[in-house]
């Protein structure tokens, strides 16, 4: 099973020994699903022979026709003008209800109502992404690799008969 050479960096909560160092670190460089994950202190994340930060590439750059662009701004202008419409229209709704609400209490006071508050914005934790030196991944397979054949190892061991414990006789 390979896995991709693309690592999410991420903070543990606890310390563990740097993968290249040994030295202490919480920084986690893990794989999406996290199939292989490595400890790796600051220093090597910013070494380029260890690994390299991935920047996302803007939209390439796409040249407008001064036609599309005024068909754009038609649109804008038009939607800005409806805009305004409707918030007219809202504020003279609201006039004609505090005027039927006057009329209907005796009192003039009025309870003062708390403005909603729009919920905080749910955004998704983006986390720097990270591809390692073609060399470390190597390693990092080639331990994967390892473990995956000794585990099969251990799988088939039981299943292969066992050496002769009588004599051989001549």
């Amino acid at each position: 099973m390979s896995f991709t050479n693309l690592y999410y960096k991420r903070t543990a909560a606890t310390a563990k020994a740097c993968y290249v160092c040994s030295r202490p670190t919480t920084i986690v460089l893990a794989t999406i699903n996290t199939t292989d994950f490595l400890y790796a202190c600051p220093g090597h994340l910013s070494d380029q022979g260890f690994a390299s930060l991935v920047r996302d590439n803007p939209s390439p750059n796409v040249t407008l026709t001064p036609e599309e662009i005024r068909k754009v701004k038609e649109e804008w202008e038009e939607k800005q003008k409806e805009k305004v419409e409707k918030e007219k229209e809202k504020v003279e709704k609201e006039k004609q209800k505090e005027k039927v609400e006057k009329d209907k209490t005796d009192d003039n006071r009025t309870k003062p109502v708390a403005p909603s508050r729009p919920g905080p914005a749910t955004s998704t934790p983006t986390h720097e992404r990270y591809v390692l030196h073609r060399d470390f991944f190597a390693m990092r397979q080639s331990e994967h690799r390892k473990r995956r054949q000794v585990s099969q190892a251990k799988e088939l061991a039981p299943r292969l008969p066992g050496t002769p414990k009588d004599d051989i006789k001549y």
